[in-house]
């Protein structure tokens, strides 16, 4: 029990990691960008290539895996996306979902459709047991890795969104910004510098991931479903919602799949719903204006 427990949290902060990204542009910036799985296959294909074809170490692959997305995101958004902030969610949509399958239909043209397989490093294999019976705690050394460094970057975003001028800057620029660029903020660089770290996150992510959750050209259609509820049911106004989301799906899914396979995806669908009856925002809620 302890054991998917803990492979329950890895999984779900895995899953915040990938999310956290596509909860800002919705929650702050009011963009609905239906591509963000495609930065984490990018990140999670980089890692992979570098690795395998280039012999790149693991932890060097990680900083490159969240730089090229972020320097992708940073290109795209005001050449693809700024046009879009004022249009209607329903053509932010059709438009985010038709580069989702441009992504797709690229990497299965360049680099094929099989599933990539990546090697991790000698110290990062094994599994460490603790306890006997049932209440016996086998951890694996990857999914400790896991949950270290994503411990770490929530910690950075708590306090990068809460305690930095940017931060304060941001939270001006989603409240009113015809005020906040009165007040001298640059609007633009500002939501250009959080696009760009929303995709590096999800680059990351995808890193990350890749061992765990596989990773192949269908990997942003795959995964769509489970970051659009971590949002939903996590809410879009703080960091603290989609963590909690996050790990509560982690843990129903790898337990309903463990306990109950035939109905795993069933367990996960009906926390949603239940909580999305009782609290339709999601767990957390902010006030707020949006321009």
């Amino acid at each position: 029990m302890l054991t998917i427990l803990f492979d329950g949290i890895a999984y779900g902060m895995l899953l915040f990691i990938l999310a956290v990204g596509l909860s800002v542009t919705m929650g702050l910036m009011n963009f609905i960008n239906l591509a963000h799985g495609a930065f984490a296959m990018a990140g999670g294909y980089i890692t992979i290539l570098l690795m395998q074809q280039w012999g790149v170490p693991f932890l060097v692959c990680l900083p490159l895996a969240f730089l090229i997305p972020a320097l992708l995101g940073a290109v795209l958004e005001p050449t693809l996306y700024r046009p879009l902030y004022k249009k209607p969610h329903l053509d932010q949509v059709l438009f985010t979902i038709g580069l989702t399958f441009m992504a797709v239909a690229s990497v299965d043209y360049f680099v094929g459709s099989s599933q990539q397989i990546m090697q991790l490093p000698e110290w990062l294999k094994g599994r460490t047991e603790i306890g006997q019976g049932q209440w016996r705690l086998g951890m694996g050394h990857y999914r400790l890795f896991i949950i270290a460094v994503c411990a770490v970057l929530t910690i950075a975003l708590q306090f990068g969104l809460s305690r930095t001028r940017f931060g304060s800057q941001l939270r001006a620029a989603v409240d009113d910004q015809r005020v906040a660029a009165g007040l001298g903020i640059n609007v633009n660089l500002v939501f250009l510098g959080t696009f760009a770290m929303g995709s590096g996150l999800a680059g990351l992510g995808g890193a990350l991931g890749a061992e765990v959750l596989g990773m192949d050209p269908s990997f942003p259609l795959k995964f769509m479903i489970y970051f659009l509820i971590v949002v939903a049911v996590g809410g879009t106004s703080s960091i603290t919602g989609p963590l909690l989301a996050a790990l509560l799906l982690g843990v129903a899914d790898v337990a309903g799949k463990y306990y109950i396979p035939k109905l795993g995806a069933f367990i996960v669908y009906s926390v949603m719903i239940i909580i999305l009856v009782w609290r339709p925002q999601g767990l957390f809620i902010r006030q707020g204006a949006k321009s």
